[in-house]
């Protein structure tokens, strides 16, 4: 059976309700993600995408573009129990659940394929990325955090690439960091991205355990895994053509229009003829 991205899309947002149908540059918040999505999936091939919502506007809006949408119950809180109900919603039994966030509109379609092929290549029960940051981004994470304390997550991983830790804090603690900027261009530090490619089991898992304690003081749900004894690979990529996290409010809606004004408009319409 085919491995699935899911693309969870729920209407209800406290800062900006209704996100999904909202316009960047002339194309819905979920058409941009479904775009990267099919892009991915093209490439990879024998994997589906399906979007989970939890209302009848963003299904019809999707279904509307030609893209298959299943309604998931509105309790659902997270995107990777939204991720598991479409995977059982529609009877699919795939042996990897990609969980891409709904309002990720510069998620590197790069950055799936690369997961889902080492998922493939490996058993492990979790595969998501990593960017080692060069000292120029991690200058500005650093200055990011004085204004966002909790953007931004890093790693902490293995030398066989299986991740320890993830923290809100930028680990590693770097001694000598101005003779390791002298001699490297890269720092030690990676940070995550919000990508997860799953195996089904472990999602089942992982969904069905209370939340850690790490995981409620760090507000990241990956410390959840961890605490399960489920290992986490980490793939390194390099970082997105455009950078930024999650559309949560209006200035998000403003700051991606400006980022597609500066660095070019990375939408591909799937429906255009080769």
């Amino acid at each position: 059976m085919p491995d699935l991205i899911v693309i969870p899309a729920r209407y209800g947002s406290t800062r900006l309700p209704g996100k999904p149908l909202l316009e960047i540059a002339g194309r819905l918040l979920i058409e941009r993600v479904a775009a990267l999505a099919i892009a991915a999936a093209r490439e990879l091939g024998d994997i589906d995408v399906v979007v989970a919502t939890d209302d009848a506007r963003i299904r019809d809006a999707v279904t509307a573009r030609g893209l298959e949408a299943v309604m998931t119950d509105s309790a659902i809180s997270s995107g990777s129990g939204r991720a598991l109900a479409a995977a059982q919603t529609t009877g699919r039994q795939p042996e990897l659940i990609v969980n891409l966030q709904g309002d990720a509109p510069f998620t590197s379609p790069a950055h799936i394929v690369e997961i889902v092929r080492s998922a493939r290549a490996s058993d492990a029960a979790v595969t998501t990325p990593v960017v080692q940051l060069d000292w120029d981004r991690l200058d500005a994470l650093r200055a990011h955090k004085q204004q966002t304390p909790a953007s931004g997550t890093t790693c902490i991983r293995a030398a066989d690439g299986r991740a320890i830790w993830f923290s809100k804090q930028i680990l590693p603690f770097v001694r000598g960091e101005t003779d390791l900027r002298a001699r490297e261009p890269l720092s030690p530090v990676l940070q995550h991205i919000g990508l997860y490619c799953y195996r089904r089991a472990a999602l089942v898992e992982f969904e069905a355990a209370p939340p850690s304690g790490y995981e409620v003081l760090e507000g990241l749900e990956q410390l959840r895994l961890i605490a399960l004894g489920l290992d986490i690979q980490t793939v390194i990529v390099p970082p997105a053509s455009i950078t930024m996290s999650g559309v949560d409010s209006p200035a998000d809606l403003t700051r991606a229009e400006q980022l597609i004004a500066t660095h070019g408009d990375p939408f591909v319409d799937w429906r255009a003829p080769a």
